[in-house]
């Protein structure tokens, strides 16, 4: 059963203690995909921003093995984007 983590915005702790989410993992396809140096996301507040940015660092930085995060999330089954999970010095 899915747990409803409040006021989380770490995107591991959300996903290893089963918690609620809606997935928005195509966020790292786009933003590999765009090449751009500078990405902007204006949302009102509570809107999700830094658990998306929490949840791309884990998906990118180079120190983490999260790739067990990403079971059985739409992002798992764009090969292409897989490949890249982990690769890159995150800050």
């Amino acid at each position: 059963m899915y747990k409803l983590i409040i006021g989380s915005s770490d995107f591991k702790k959300v996903m290893e203690n089963n918690g609620y989410y809606i997935d928005k993992t195509m966020l790292i396809k786009d933003v590999l995909e765009e090449g751009k140096e500078v990405v902007l996301l204006p949302r009102p507040r509570r809107f999700g921003k830094t658990l998306n940015m929490s949840m791309l660092y884990y998906f990118l930085n180079v120190e983490e093995k999260a790739k067990e995060l990403f079971k059985g999330l739409k992002i798992e089954k764009e090969e292409d984007i897989m490949r890249q999970i982990n690769s890159y010095p995150t800050i």
